[in-house]
């Protein structure tokens, strides 16, 4: 999946470069978000508790706040944000087209992505996990051996269980709601994705188990287009993580929305 999207955002700059002027794309560092008086983030609506829509409408989660504290610390004003929806696949196009200066979106940092983006320090880590509808007998990933799967494209998730796992049928769906529909549906046996996200839908439906091992560590990282024109911006995003992680403050926004 990832070398899909690695072509992808290939084929992209260079039919963009080919038709268009240079500067189309807005200059992805902190000058041009100083100049405008307004940071523009990419986060995902679909995965509570990191980022979804609360009960007014509005958006919200652990993803949204360190966005907010990042518009404090370079622009000194929390409200100077906007917010643009994106999926675990759509994620890095809205970056490389100039939608978004940055992704805050459950992006863990991966080699691969590595190679065609520029990340933050971490800000959590997360893991790999099943989740399965209560009662099932599924315990760990060689359980879905000769059963179905569920996937989210654009994650990590395919590669960790194609690795674990031989003999799996995998089904893929855009955005995690339609995996867990899927799953109630009995269309597969088990989730796999970050524990992070499949811990919303256990905290919300008594019906389905988040299973307690974890597969791998997946830091979470602000990801950026990657060039020199990223490093002052990624200075900026780096010290506000690091304050924010020494006195406590991330930790406090975790516990609020309920990450452990």
């Amino acid at each position: 999946m990832i070398k899909r999207i690695i072509t992808l955002l290939i084929l992209t700059v260079i039919i963009c470069s080919g038709c268009g002027k240079k500067d189309e794309v807005p200059a992805n560092d902190l000058n041009t978000i100083i100049t405008r008086g307004e940071l523009i983030v990419g986060v995902k609506t679909d995965a509570y508790p990191f980022g979804f829509y609360d009960k007014k409408g509005h958006i919200s989660g652990y993803d949204v706040s360190l966005a907010r504290l990042i518009a404090r610390g370079i622009l000194g004003n929390d409200k100077k944000v906007r917010f643009v929806p994106v999926t675990s696949s759509e994620r890095m196009m809205k970056l490389y087209s100039g939608e978004v200066d940055m992704i805050i979106a459950t992006m863990s940092v991966t080699p691969k992505r590595q190679e065609i983006l520029d990340f933050s320090n971490s800000y959590y880590t997360a893991g790999q996990a099943l989740l399965v509808k209560k009662g099932s007998d599924i315990t760990s990933l060689k359980d879905l051996n000769g059963k179905r799967a569920i996937i989210v494209f654009g994650s990590t998730s395919e590669k960790s269980l194609r690795s674990a796992v031989s003999n799996v049928g995998i089904r893929g769906y855009k955005t995690y709601p339609a995996a867990y529909k899927a799953l109630k549906e009995g269309k597969a046996d088990a989730i796999v994705g970050d524990d992070t996200i499949l811990m919303g839908f256990s905290l919300q439906d008594n019906d389905v188990v988040l299973l307690p091992k974890r597969y791998s560590r997946e830091p979470y990282a602000v990801a950026l287009r990657k060039g020199r024109e990223s490093r002052d911006l990624i200075k900026a995003i780096n010290t506000v993580i690091n304050v924010e992680t020494r006195n406590g403050h991330l930790k406090q926004i975790q516990e609020s929305f309920g990450i452990k």
